[in-house]
């Protein structure tokens, strides 16, 4: 990739994440974004995202496909990995060699299963406080470059602050809210995953995307989309999503 076309790739991931914050912002769709311009302009083939809830324990909150899904929530289900040790420390931790690695054997195996034979995970975090952490996984061995590690690291920060903006001028119990929020919408969100796929013969990841697409073009949030697939109030034609539009 050429450094002009690397660094126009660059502007428009800081300027999509920039556009999901506005004054209510979807959480959640901020952090697909996050997630996936991460993949799209990296060196990195999939992404998860997990936050802290109100007991200060890591849900799996976004990804960019099934495959990531099982490996974060295989290190959730046995509290150990790379994602869980960032959360602890703060630090970003680097797994070059998936399959050398010895420190997390759940992990390891769960990842190698998928495909994925290294992994970046980075925290979120301001001033000292650790809301969640981003992990990027790569299908080829080796650690993420420098560049590619401090552009992960900086999109990662803009989402954090994002969400607690709200703190500034709010009671923090408000951003506790919408964390607890974030993480109950990725609960109703994965059931209408769960409707279309049944109903519409779609697989998981064409099921997120048909969400996602509906909500953005009728400016609704996923969990209101989500709602509406799962009490049927939304009909899918031909895979896709129909019905009453009005903004919820």
């Amino acid at each position: 990739m050429s450094d002009t076309s690397r660094e126009t790739k660059l502007n428009v991931a800081f300027v999509r994440l920039a556009d999901t914050l506005t004054a209510d912002f979807d959480v959640v769709d901020l952090l697909h974004t996050l997630v996936q311009e991460c993949v799209d302009v990296l060196d990195t083939q999939a992404g998860g995202l997990m936050l802290s809830d109100a007991a200060g324990k890591l849900q799996l909150v976004a990804s960019t496909s099934e495959r990531a899904d099982f490996v974060e929530i295989m290190q959730l289900n046995a509290g150990a990995g790379p994602c869980v040790d960032c959360f602890t420390t703060g630090k970003a931790v680097v797994v070059a060699d998936v399959d050398a690695s010895e420190a997390w054997p759940e992990f390891r195996t769960a990842a190698l299963q998928q495909g994925f034979h290294s992994v970046y995970s980075t925290p979120m975090k301001l001033r000292g406080e650790i809301i969640g952490t981003m992990n990027l996984f790569r299908t080829s061995r080796g650690e993420l470059n420098r560049a590619d590690a401090e552009v992960a690291q900086a999109l990662a920060d803009v989402a954090t602050i994002g969400i607690l903006q709200e703190r500034i001028i709010r009671e923090s119990s408000i951003v506790t809210e919408q964390l607890q929020r974030a993480l109950d919408s990725r609960i109703l969100i994965e059931q209408a995953k769960g409707v279309l796929s049944q109903t519409a013969n779609l697989d998981m990841h064409d099921a997120f995307t048909a969400l996602r697409a509906y909500a953005r073009s009728n400016q609704l949030t996923l969990r209101s989309v989500a709602e509406r697939v799962i009490d049927r109030s939304l009909q899918i034609n031909a895979g896709r999503l129909t019905g009453n539009s009005q903004r919820a």
